[in-house]
């Protein structure tokens, strides 16, 4: 129901229309963002979920990687949100293309931006743009079936790989790491596309370098993603004890955080493992940056460099360096936001300024427009981070 009527002035909420809210997004945090709505029994309220793709559900579709089964499953929960009279799905429209976000406002009481952070950041480093180099965006994208997916420059990358560098030492570098770790068998019961199933089938991945800038201390990957590397039937993974050593700063840190002390005692029960013939070799290897990709027309090493933590906590290089083989480089960094045409974002931010969840235009909270999920605080928590966030 149009919040207009024919001569353009606004039809305030009543008891026989419902306050109407559109959702840019589709994801969880705004299915959540709809469930919460529509739970409460304050005021009645209808929502439309607004996405650019066909199909609901956001990163939980096309993010979790697909050996994650039970992570996926929420997707059944999310479905029996969309089943609320009061919510409707609207796909394959994208705001800014499709209808004018000013548009939009005109007909809806208010906005709610839940449409994620999509794009990686880059590692800003030569030969970042060689055949061989993905970001970890690309790549699951790939492996979990996106529209979006470049099959032909993802498949490329891939061929004839063995081994691969992995930079980032979060979930999704984890995942990246794990899949590529994986035999065909592991794989098969999942519902990766069947061309992805083939392609990885194809590979002979003997070793995957995880690189962290800081130490064990730093990393953002929980714990039970990083217990799940030691469950692969065909790989070892490997850790050198001596970045497991930490100053008096990462021990105050690891002290004060139990993720983090949960994560040390894992990483500890690993560093007596010895790589054995014939198993994929997993390494977790922090205090380590790249500077360089080698390579002509495809990568084919990296150049990487020994950081030390500073009192700040930021990585500072060393000077000493080594070279590691790779066929593969996938970055894992960090993503941030594009802009809708019409709302501001932060770029160096990565996010659209906002006040507790309210949005900003020039300093001032705008009416009627909200944020919730990364798009509102950045790439951070994991899916049920983004539920409390809606509420």
């Amino acid at each position: 129901m149009p919040v207009v009527s024919a001569d353009g002035s606004a039809t305030p909420p009543s008891t026989d229309r419902p306050l109407r809210i559109a959702v840019v997004g589709a994801g969880p945090a705004g299915i959540y963002a709809a469930d919460a709505l529509t739970r409460q029994d304050a005021v009645p309220v209808a929502v439309d979920l607004i996405d650019r793709l066909p199909t609901p559900f956001g990163l939980v579709r096309h993010g979790i990687a697909p050996d994650h089964p039970k992570m996926r499953a929420i997707r059944d929960t999310l479905h029996r949100f969309l089943d609320h009279p009061l919510v409707r799905f609207v796909g394959n429209v994208e705001v800014g293309r499709d209808i004018p976000l000013d548009e939009l406002r005109r007909h809806v009481d208010a906005v709610i931006y839940t449409y994620g952070a999509a794009l990686d950041r880059h590692l800003g480093i030569d030969g970042e743009e060689l055949s061989g180099s993905l970001a970890a965006t690309e790549l699951v994208a790939w492996y979990t079936g996106h529209p979006d997916a470049d099959r032909a420059r993802v498949e490329a990358a891939l061929a004839g790989i063995r081994s691969v560098v992995v930079v980032g030492v979060g979930n999704v570098a984890l995942d990246v790491a794990r899949v590529l770790a994986r035999t065909p068998a592991e794989l098969e019961s999942t519902d990766m596309p069947q061309h992805v199933l083939d392609t990885l089938a194809a590979t002979s991945v003997e070793e995957v370098t995880v690189l962290g800038r800081r130490g064990p201390a730093q990393a953002s990957f929980t714990t039970q993603e990083l217990r799940e590397l030691d469950e692969l039937e065909c790989a070892t993974v490997l850790v050198d004890p001596a970045d497991l050593e930490l100053d008096p700063a990462a021990e105050e840190r690891a002290a004060a955080d139990r993720n983090v002390t949960r994560n040390l005692a894992v990483l500890r029960g690993w560093a007596d493992h010895v790589a054995a013939p014939g198993r994929t070799r997993v390494h977790l290897r922090f205090f380590a940056r790249p500077v360089r990709l080698l390579g002509e027309d495809r990568v084919t090493g990296v150049e990487v460099e020994r950081t030390a933590v500073d009192a700040d906590g930021r990585a500072m290089g060393t000077g000493e360096v080594d070279l590691l083989p790779a066929q593969l480089v996938v970055r894992s960094v960090g993503y941030f936001a594009t802009a809708l045409p019409g709302l501001p974002v932060d770029e160096r931010a990565g996010v659209v300024p906002n006040d507790a969840g309210r949005v900003l235009r020039d300093g001032k909270p705008s009416r009627g427009e909200y944020v919730a999920g990364w798009i509102k605080r950045g790439p951070s928590g994991v899916v049920g981070t983004n539920k409390h966030d809606a509420r």
